[in-house]
């Protein structure tokens, strides 16, 4: 199979921040929207989607309108539901349960949240539904080091052993096919 090219751009800074916000849709920061259009504008992409959720979706119109390509919205792309700690700053929630979050995401998921599995295997059929061309994904840092787990094989201490700051991008060289593969060519912070 013949690989393509994804880069997976993470939102800008939203006017919520330090907070978890998984589900909630806060809005990006102009700022924001500018350090992914900035990321973008050089970019030579065939496709581009966007999780469904503000932060992410207004970033990607934007790149959309600079490119002059349509955005496909696509949920599968959200971050990780943090349940009933959505919304949250880190200070507000029981440093013991966020702890064991932290150390184990699949075995001690937030209150009535996602388990870090449902979140991997959404976005591994968000990937399997990619088109075989180079496409820009606006979406998540959860989502980004889900389709490291789910694409690289990383496993939980080694995809929390970099950060992904807001607007950040990861490029990824990816080899169509089951089980699909990529090799990391670039992280820009």
């Amino acid at each position: 199979m013949t690989p393509f090219v994804l880069h997976l751009l993470r939102h800008g800074a939203p006017e919520m921040p330090g907070r978890l916000i998984g589900r909630t849709d806060a809005a990006p920061t102009p700022e924001g929207i500018r350090a992914c259009r900035d990321q973008a504008s050089d970019l030579d992409i065939e496709a581009l989607v966007s999780s469904d959720l503000a932060r992410a979706r207004l970033a990607a119109q934007a790149i959309g309108g600079d490119l002059g390509l349509p955005v496909a919205i696509d949920a599968r792309w959200r971050e990780l539901d943090f349940g009933g700690w959505d919304g949250l700053a880190t200070s507000e929630i029981d440093p013991d349960a966020l702890g064991r979050f932290w150390d184990d995401p699949d075995a001690a998921p937030p209150p009535d949240g996602e388990r870090w599995s449902a979140l991997v295997a959404r976005v591994a059929d968000a990937i399997a539904a990619l088109p075989s061309r180079t496409t820009l994904v606006v979406t998540h840092g959860g989502a980004m080091r889900a389709a490291l787990a789910g694409l690289c094989g990383f496993d939980q201490s080694q995809l929390w052993a970099f950060d992904l700051p807001c607007a950040a991008m990861l490029s990824l060289k990816v080899w169509p096919g089951e089980p699909r593969t990529a090799q990391i060519m670039a992280l820009w912070p």
